[in-house]
């Protein structure tokens, strides 16, 4: 019985050894041979580079994850050597070298808007003549300007409606509580405000705004991303003076655009107060148009620096209406269409 025994956990021990060369031929085969001790990343960084296959058929998420950063990490080598390659040839071809590839962007590769206007066209000029903005560009009304928010606003966006008031000469502060704005609009005619602007909230975040221009409108809805309070902007400066700032409008060029930047300017008396060197900047870009407000110094007679005052926000145009806030029988000049096919949608860029 004992030599039975014997024999038989020899015969096991002999199946144990081919078993364990079996496993080992095959890691030879497939690349990825083990070592004692080895952790799992020495035992990645031995299997064969690139895969023959697609990286998505991995299963395990650790694995796939470490052969996407390789194959990303190798593409990245291969496009710098190519760049430094180019470089060389360049630098040896001297003036012969041909000219360097624009790269595209988003700016370059957009569609011609057909409705950009020429400020001195003669049919513009008669349309700014006539518009409800002509009495402030005529220097016949001052802007007073009412700042209000949505019903029981939260502390952020109090905090923000007073850091907008105080970069917008002769504004106010409102905070309404369940009173319409039907109701508020006759009561800022009747006291002689020339805009009334609302900032609206959704889960204690400002996220739209109403600018409407009295007594006779437009009124225009946008939505508002990317608040930034004074604090949570780095590098700032010290806080705005009470001087008038300058205003800068950027690339407001087609018939729509026009409207808003006219709109925009009309909030800021006309005669700024150079002394206090701030600026509000409204750059409209990709149909956004980003608010940033600076204060600026001369450090010599070609270097400028520029300290950010806040607060900063980007605004989305929703829609343009004339006359003032009526959201049921009010009628729209512009509606901002999310599903609107693209052919159809160069003709409403700002």
């Amino acid at each position: 019985m004992a030599a039975g025994k014997k024999s038989e956990s020899g015969e096991s021990k002999k199946r144990k050894k081919t078993k364990s060369k079996t496993t080992e031929e095959n890691d030879v085969a497939s690349g990825s041979t083990e070592q004692p001790g080895a952790s799992g990343g020495e035992q990645q960084q031995g299997a064969l580079f690139p895969p023959t296959f697609s990286v998505s058929e991995i299963k395990n998420k650790q694995r796939r994850h470490f052969m996407f950063m390789k194959l990303k990490m190798e593409k990245r080598k291969e496009k710098l050597a190519l760049r430094k390659k180019r470089k060389k040839e360049r630098e040896a071809l001297g003036d012969k070298a041909p000219p360097k590839a624009v790269p595209k962007t988003i700016e370059n590769q957009r569609v011609y808007d057909e409705t950009t206007v020429d400020p001195a066209d003669e049919e513009v000029a008669y349309d700014e003549a006539t518009d409800e903005f002509a009495p402030y560009f005529n220097r016949q009304t001052t802007p007073k300007i009412l700042i209000t928010t949505s019903d029981r606003p939260r502390g952020r966006t109090v905090r923000f409606t007073e850091q907008l008031s105080s970069i917008i000469p002769n504004s106010h502060v409102y905070y309404r509580r369940g009173l319409a704005l039907k109701k508020i609009i006759p009561q800022c005619i009747a006291k002689e405000f020339t805009d009334l602007i609302v900032i609206n909230e959704d889960r204690k975040i400002a996220n739209g705004l109403i600018l409407s221009h009295l007594p006779d409108g437009p009124t225009a809805h946008f939505k508002m991303s990317n608040v930034r309070l004074r604090k949570e902007i780095k590098r700032k400066g010290k806080e705005p003076t009470e001087h008038q700032p300058e205003v800068i409008l950027n690339n407001f060029t087609t018939r729509l655009g026009h409207s808003i930047g006219r709109m925009f300017a009309s909030l800021y008396p006309h005669d700024p107060h150079f002394t206090g060197r701030q600026v509000a900047t409204f750059h409209n870009q990709r149909d956004y148009i980003f608010f940033r407000y600076h204060r600026y110094i001369f450090k010599s007679e070609k270097k400028v620096g520029i300290q950010e005052l806040g607060p900063r926000f980007t605004l989305k145009l929703r829609s343009l209406q004339k006359g003032t806030f009526d959201s049921k029988y009010g009628e729209y000049e512009w509606v901002h269409k999310r599903h609107e096919m693209d052919s159809n949608r160069r003709k409403f860029h700002l």
